[in-house]
């Protein structure tokens, strides 16, 4: 059976080029698709003639393909993400994203608590619940002609800062998780060393910019690719011998390669890697998943999915009103960032790999189905849900009261300077 073990590969990549095509099709993100078809074939399809849908024999190299698919994901996005820009952000970037995060996380942790999980569930729980897909996001604002839009920035801005935060928080996480602490004394010696490790990345990433500048300066496209990714493998897997985990290696080296003036060529090399191991990463994590197993965490997914949509909401209306956005461009705000994707199942993939309850897997995957699919809709209907509650809170009345004030305000000061 292992000499066919290339035509398995093959045929995976054939499924996930049709639902590549398909998605492109009907203009909806790749990654529920990739996700359900990885779900419908696996070792419960039976073997038609030389074609094994079953994937038993190739699905571990499916599954090593699929994590390099994170490593790149990653990586991109810290190549994305810079210190500066943070910086430059200003005050409504940091103050939006952090009641974002606040009430979306504390949720997260009620909702673990309410079921009774244990503490690393929890934690796992409150993560998937709390950060959205960046990618799903910035498709879905691309799809419908909303970048230059008042409360894209602040989107933008809170999707980034979700980012920072995310690093540490699965630094954290995984040094629990994954650094076998048996003890508070222990845990907290993990965390530390998990924090320490990414203080060390931000000081290179600022201090040693000159000498990256110096060293990349190749160039041989050939050269140049291979000692970016030679130095992405090697950070990536180092991370993972002292229990951080290797998602958070690329994404470390992902920020420092960032703050250097290559990054924008590295970007455009990278590019393609992302988007194909990306794509065999949706679909190995749907390949990993027993469908009759979806059933168990039914009831769990949709208290989850609700408490999701109010969460955002709700966030998103205080961030953009705190930005002095009017109520329509802050509703907006919740209802765009409410997909969930990569960084949901990369946190449940750090389940797996710590032996946490197996509920935690098909969780996620009906999760992330869920809010992929209606994430979009309800960025689309934005309008018609903002129409819709403005009935019921009379927001846009309290606004042309606040106008008609200020108007009357300046023309009493206008007849006193008179």
């Amino acid at each position: 059976m292992t000499n066919h073990l290339v035509l398995e590969v093959g045929t995976a990549l054939v499924i996930i080029a049709l639902a590549a095509v398909l998605a492109g099709k009907l203009k909806f993100s790749i990654i529920p698709f990739l996700i359900i078809l990885g779900m419908l074939v696996g070792p419960h399809i039976p073997v038609f003639g030389i074609i094994d849908l079953s994937f038993v024999n190739s699905y571990e190299i499916i599954e090593f393909l699929g994590r390099i698919g994170v490593l790149f994901l990653l990586f991109y996005l810290g190549l994305e993400f810079s210190v500066k820009k943070l910086e430059r952000s200003g005050k409504n970037i940091v103050v939006g994203g952090s009641i974002y995060i606040a009430i979306n996380f504390s949720l997260g942790l009620l909702y673990g608590i309410v079921n009774g999980f244990p503490l690393e569930e929890t934690l796992i729980i409150a993560g998937i619940i709390t950060f959205s897909s960046s990618a799903i996001v910035a498709k879905v604002l691309v799809d419908l002609k909303r970048t230059g839009n008042k409360e894209t920035e602040l989107i933008l801005g809170i999707i980034m800062f979700e980012d920072i935060v995310l690093a540490v928080y699965l630094s954290i996480v995984s040094g629990m998780i994954l650094g076998g602490s048996s003890s508070w004394y222990e845990t907290l010696i993990s965390i530390g060393i998990s924090l320490g490790y990414i203080l060390l990345f931000f000081v290179i990433a600022r201090k040693a910019t000159p000498f990256l500048n110096k060293l990349l300066n190749i160039t041989s496209n050939e050269i140049f690719i291979l000692v970016i990714f030679a130095a992405l493998f090697f950070i990536a897997g180092f991370s993972e011998t002292i229990h951080v985990a290797e998602a958070i290696g690329a994404l470390l080296i992902g920020l420092v390669f960032s703050e250097t003036e290559h990054s924008e060529r590295i970007e455009h090399l990278v590019v393609p890697f992302r988007d194909f191991f990306g794509a065999i990463f949706f679909f190995s994590f749907g390949l990993s998943i027993d469908p009759s197993t979806l059933g168990d965490a039914v009831w769990l997914v949709l208290g989850a999915v609700i408490i999701t949509i109010v969460g955002n909401f709700v966030a998103g209306l205080i961030a953009g009103r705190r930005a002095k956005l009017s109520y329509k461009a802050s509703s907006n705000i919740g209802l765009t960032i409410v997909s969930r994707g990569e960084f949901s199942i990369i946190l449940a993939n750090l389940a797996v790999m710590g032996s946490l309850m197996d509920v935690i897997k098909p969780f996620a995957a009906l999760y992330v189905l869920i809010l992929a699919i209606l994430g979009p809709v309800l960025t689309k209907e934005s309008k018609r849900i903002y129409f819709f509650l403005d009935k019921i809170f009379k927001w846009s009345a309290k606004e042309e009261k606040k106008k008609l004030l200020v108007k009357q305000m300046n023309q009493q000061e206008q007849n006193h300077s008179s």
